[in-house]
């Protein structure tokens, strides 16, 4: 390694850990370097904007560049990729396919899949939309929203009914999203389409936001309601709760 650079960047990651601005003495202590190695390499980083001085306290903290370096580094993660290992173990172990969804102007739209090797399956073209209110993944991502982009939701869908089980009131809908708030999961009971059923988890971003969603789906001949909450809920929302840690999410 480059000492000089290997320093400047424990001096980086001290800040960050730390959080507070932070006195030359304090961090040249706490990395056991010379308060003169220390001041110089502070000022080549405020020079290049990767650290600033308060001019009252004489502090310093991480610069502006940080943060933007670093939200680069994090909106430049392909979801896609982080997601699609998981999704295959998912599949691998279950034999039933697996869907990564976002949600866009109030519809989901499939980004990935994985596949069931089954004859029988359930099969969702990628940048194919679908409606929010009557599957898995759209439920969990409309758990996501705040209660105005909910409200504003609610008030220019049209909440069709595609199956007998369908929800198509405002008010069951509404009730049927704080619940998946509160379990971290959401059902399909063939709401879309009889004889399928799905069960999704959120996936959260390092802003703590539900991102996307993932989900397993099958005809209801394998997948039975007990077979969904004893196994597959559980195991969707480890998958969904691995994809997320990978994205920046630290779980609470």
């Amino acid at each position: 390694m480059v000492q000089s650079v290997e320093r400047t960047l424990r001096i980086l990651e001290l800040m960050a850990e730390k959080g507070h601005p932070m006195a030359l003495s304090d961090i040249s202590g706490q990395l056991n370097l010379k308060i003169s190695t220390t001041h110089r390499l502070l000022r080549t980083l405020i020079i290049k904007g990767f650290a600033e001085q308060d001019p009252y306290t004489g502090k310093y903290q991480l610069g502006i560049k940080t943060f933007r370096i670093g939200n680069t580094a994090l909106y430049n993660l392909d979801i896609r990729a982080v997601a699609r290992p998981y999704l295959k173990q998912l599949v691998d172990k279950y034999r039933e396919t697996a869907n990564l969804a976002i949600l866009d102007q109030g519809d989901v739209v499939y980004i990935d899949q994985v596949e069931s090797e089954r004859m029988v399956k359930m099969i969702a073209r990628l940048g194919s939309r679908a409606p929010s209110h009557s599957n898995a993944v759209g439920k969990v991502l409309l758990a996501g929203l705040s209660e105005a982009e909910l409200e504003r939701y609610l008030k220019v869908s049209r909440l069709h009914r595609y199956a007998p089980n369908t929800i198509v009131s405002a008010k069951e809908l509404l009730r049927e999203v704080e619940r998946v708030k509160k379990c971290g999961y959401a059902l399909d009971l063939e709401e879309t389409e009889e004889g399928i059923r799905c069960v999704a988890a959120p996936i959260y971003n390092h802003l703590e936001k539900i991102t996307a969603a993932a989900g397993i789906s099958g005809p209801s001949s394998r997948i039975t309601v007990a077979y969904l909450e004893k196994e597959l809920m559980k195991a969707v929302k480890e998958t969904a709760r691995c994809i997320s840690f990978k994205l920046g999410y630290m779980a609470k």
